[in-house]
């Protein structure tokens, strides 16, 4: 992987991680308790409420867990250790690596991994 491959891919991290900041900064509220006027709300209206609340705390902690593997992309870009496969050391594909910057394995150890 040549130095404008690993500059764009950076670059690509350092948005991804803005964008998730900003998306958490936004939705920051939405997975707070819900307050509901239990003799104006309906059951099925109270049960909507508390499954939003849920999908917004998944949601969120799928954005934290995105968080932590950029900065770790990061690091690993620092150490000049990026691009490489974490079980086998072999350099993964550039495309993989374009679609999502933060794979850590190449496409075979990835299949060998969901597989067994």
């Amino acid at each position: 992987m040549n130095k404008d491959q690993i500059d764009e891919i950076r670059q690509l991290l350092l948005n991804m991680r803005t964008d998730l900041q900003e998306q958490e900064e936004q939705c920051k509220g939405d997975g707070k308790p819900v307050n509901l006027d239990q003799s104006k709300v309906g059951r099925l209206s109270r049960m909507d409420a508390m499954q939003i609340q849920e999908m917004a705390l998944e949601a969120s902690r799928r954005r934290q867990q995105k968080l932590i593997q950029i900065e770790l992309t990061l690091k690993r870009i620092e150490t000049d250790d990026y691009g490489y496969c974490l079980n086998c050391d072999e350099e993964i594909n550039i495309k993989r690596l374009l679609i999502d910057p933060t794979n850590t394995h190449c496409i075979q150890c990835a299949e060998m991994i969901h597989t067994s």
